[in-house]
C-alpha cells in the first residue's frame, strides 16, 4: 500500500471511530446518573401473593437446585412457582418434585409439543403464564441457571410499584470458574454495554430497550393484552423482543442492576460461552437489519479496532510519520483502550469473584466482535437440546 492510500485508509478509519466514540460516550455518560443497584428488601405484608413465578426447564438437573432453593427463600410475595418442564430426561423433574414436598408453592407441569413457529423457551414461559393464578398481579420469569437471593422478589416489587414500571428485568451477578470464560465472557458482555444504555438508565426508544429473561417481571394485565409471549414466539432472544414490544405498546419498561439480588452461572467454559451465549448476543430477532449491522460496525470501531489501530499508529510514528492524522489515530485509540480498561473497574461488581484473566479480557475484544458478526449472519438451528428448521 503506497503512502497516499494508507493515509486515505487512516482518514476513513479515524472518521468512523470519531463518530462511533461520540455515540459511545453519549451512552456511557448517562451511567453517572443511573439508578442505584437493587438491594434486598424485607418481607412486606402488603405484597402478599402478588407474584407468580414460571421457570422453564429442559435437562437442568445439574444447575436447577440453587434456583429452587433461592425461590424457596422468597417470602409471602411469592404466590406460586410453576416449573414448566419440556420432557427432561436427566432427573430435573425429580428435583422439582422433591422441592415441592418441602414447599407447596412449587408446581410441576409439562408443556405441550412445540407448535410450529415457536422456540422452546418462550413456549414454556407462555404455557406457564396461561396456568398462573389470576389472583397474581405480576408474572416473574426466572431461568433455571439463576440463584435468587433472599429479598429478590420484594426488591423487584418495591422498585416496580414505587416507580410505576410495567415491566422490569435485571442484570445479574455472574459466577465464572474457568480461565477461558473469565477471558471471553467479559468481552462479550462489553458488546452489550457499548450498544445499549447502562442498567438503571431508561431507554429513550423502544428499539434500544435492553432486557434479561433470566429475571423478567411483568404486570399480568400487560401480558394478557399482548397474549403472553405470542409476540416473541419465534425469537431466540425472546426477552428483548418481548420487552421492546411492551415498550412499543406504551408501557414503562426498566432494566436495572440486580447484582445484589440475583446470581447466575450460565455456561461451563469458554467454548460453551462462545457457542451458546454468543449466538444470541446480536439480538437480530428483536431488531431491524440496519440496526443489527449498524451495531456490528459500531462495535468494530470502538471495541475491535482500537488495539490494532494503536499498534499501527505506533509503528508509523516509529518510522517518523509524525503527521497530525497519525497522531490523532494514536490519541483516539489510546483513549478507547483506556476507556475499555476503565470499564473493567465498572463491571467488576457484576462478578461474584475475581480472576487475572478478567483483567486480560480486553485482549479478547476482537474475538467478541467477531462472534457478534458471525451470529448476525444466520439464525440458530439448534438451541438447548432442540433443533429448528
Amino acid at each position: 500500500m503506497n503512502s497516499e492510500l494508507l493515509y486515505i485508509f487512516i482518514f476513513g478509519i479515524l472518521l468512523s471511530q470519531l463518530v462511533a466514540t461520540a455515540i459511545l460516550l453519549s451512552r456511557l455518560l448517562k451511567g453517572a446518573t443511573r439508578r442505584s443497584p437493587l438491594l434486598p428488601q424485607p418481607a412486606n405484608p402488603s405484597l402478599i401473593g402478588k407474584v407468580s413465578v414460571v421457570v422453564p426447564t429442559l435437562n437442568e438437573a445439574e444447575r436447577i437446585t440453587p434456583c429452587l432453593e433461592g425461590l424457596s427463600r422468597q417470602s409471602y410475595e411469592l404466590r406460586e412457582a410453576i416449573v414448566v418442564d419440556s420432557n427432561s430426561q436427566d432427573g430435573t423433574r425429580e428435583l422439582v418434585k422433591a422441592a415441592q414436598e418441602n414447599d407447596p408453592r412449587f408446581r410441576l407441569m409439562s408443556d405441550d409439543p412445540l407448535p410450529a413457529g415457536w422456540v422452546g423457551r418462550p413456549w414454556a414461559l407462555h404455557t406457564g403464564f396461561l396456568h398462573t393464578s389470576s389472583h397474581s398481579e405480576w408474572f416473574l420469569g426466572i431461568d433455571a441457571d439463576t440463584e435468587p437471593q433472599p429479598g429478590l422478589i420484594a426488591s423487584l416489587l418495591d422498585a416496580a410499584e414505587t416507580e410505576s414500571y410495567d415491566m422490569v428485568s435485571l442484570a445479574p451477578q455472574f459466577i465464572l470458574q474457568y480461565p477461558g470464560e473469565w477471558w471471553l465472557q467479559p468481552a462479550l458482555l462489553i458488546t452489550l454495554l457499548y450498544r445499549f444504555d447502562s442498567a438503571g438508565v431508561d431507554a429513550v426508544s423502544s428499539s434500544r430497550v435492553m432486557a434479561n429473561g433470566q429475571c423478567f417481571l411483568c404486570r399480568r394485565s400487560v401480558l394478557e393484552k399482548l397474549d403472553g409471549y405470542s409476540t416473541a414466539a419465534g425469537s431466540f432472544c425472546d426477552d428483548v423482543t418481548l420487552a421492546r414490544n411492551i415498550a412499543a405498546a406504551g408501557y414503562k419498561v426498566g432494566f436495572f442492576d440486580g447484582s445484589q439480588v440475583i446470581k447466575v452461572r450460565m455456561y461451563e467454559g469458554a467454548q460453551e460461552t462462545w457457542n451458546e451465549w454468543g449466538r444470541s448476543l446480536d439480538l437480530k430477532d428483536a431488531a431491524s437489519v440496519s440496526q443489527v449491522w449498524g451495531d456490528v460496525l459500531f462495535l468494530l470501531c470502538v471495541q475491535a479496532l482500537p488495539l490494532p489501530m494503536l499498534l499501527l499508529s505506533v509503528y508509523l510514528l516509529n518510522l517518523g510519520n509524525n503527521y497530525p492524522i497519525v497522531i490523532a489515530l494514536f490519541s483516539l485509540n489510546a483513549f478507547l483502550l483506556v476507556l475499555r480498561c476503565g470499564m473493567l473497574i465498572a463491571i467488576a461488581p457484576s462478578y461474584s469473584n475475581s480472576s487475572l484473566f478478567f483483567w486480560l479480557s480486553p485482549l479478547a475484544d476482537q474475538l467478541a466482535v467477531l462472534r457478534i458478526f458471525l451470529s448476525s449472519l444466520k439464525k440458530p438451528t439448534a438451541w438447548r437440546g432442540r433443533s429448528y428448521d
